[in-house]
């Protein structure tokens, strides 16, 4: 890649990081349209390279908050359907994913906030996991179906699951993408350059995450996921 695009593409994932911190998902919905329009090549293993550093200095500071139930069924579900995302990638051009990936998010938006009343039940838990299978591991965006589930939940529970989700559902969609030969070197290598990013980020968002109750949170998530269904959506018409 040009490396005169390493700052400002940093600069997307930290404001990314700063969103996910203070929501618990967010960096790929930020960046990854930036990084679909200017370094394509670099998709999705770079962003899924970065989106591992984040979990990890989250969980540091909060993994006894972790919904172990709900988290369960869905790295299970998200495991047998990562071959799909990865088959996908292999099979089909970024435009289609991505507007596959971004229709599935705001019907879940609708879903949510209709008759339908999303709880973090075992199937619901499995029905996330397995639809971030595909889409976090074929467009790098898996966060928002697991999030809307999760909604009503404690803050501080819904960041510390999420943050788990991320860390092994990032790993199986890496080493699925190198089994099948689709992740490279530099991709590693310029995932690992914006990782101070994304720490920076999540310092930033210290004050949001304190002043973050139930009830604000829900309403952010459920305007971010629609934020993520249309950026994803234009994003695809874009490039």
């Amino acid at each position: 890649m040009e490396w005169t695009m390493v700052l400002p593409l940093g600069l997307a994932l930290l404001v990314g990081a700063f969103v996910q911190s203070s929501i618990g998902f967010g960096m790929a919905v930020v960046a990854a349209p930036f990084l679909v329009v200017l370094t394509p090549e670099l998709m999705p293993g770079a962003l899924l390279v970065t989106s591992f550093a984040l979990p990890v200095v989250q969980l540091s500071h909060g993994a006894r908050d972790i919904a172990r139930r709900p988290l369960g069924w869905a790295l299970a579900a998200r495991l047998a359907l990562t071959p799909v995302g990865v088959a996908i990638v292999t099979l089909l051009s970024v435009k289609s994913i991505s507007v596959v990936v971004g229709v599935l998010i705001l019907l879940t938006v609708a879903a949510s906030v209709s008759a339908l009343d999303l709880r973090p039940t075992p199937r619901n838990a499995a029905l996330a996991g397995a639809v971030a299978g595909v889409a976090g591991t074929a467009a790098s965006i898996g966060g928002p179906y697991l999030a809307l589930v999760l909604q009503h939940e404690r803050p501080e529970r819904l960041r510390a699951t999420m943050a788990a989700f991320f860390l092994v559902g990032t790993s199986m969609a890496v080493l699925g993408l190198t089994l099948a030969g689709e992740f490279t070197r530099e991709q590693l290598l310029t995932g690992l350059v914006w990782v101070p990013f994304t720490a920076l980020g999540y310092a930033a968002a210290a004050p949001a995450r304190a002043r973050l109750d139930r009830d604000r949170l829900r309403r952010a998530v459920l305007a971010f996921c629609v934020v993520a269904g249309v950026s994803v959506i234009v994003r695809a018409l874009v490039s």
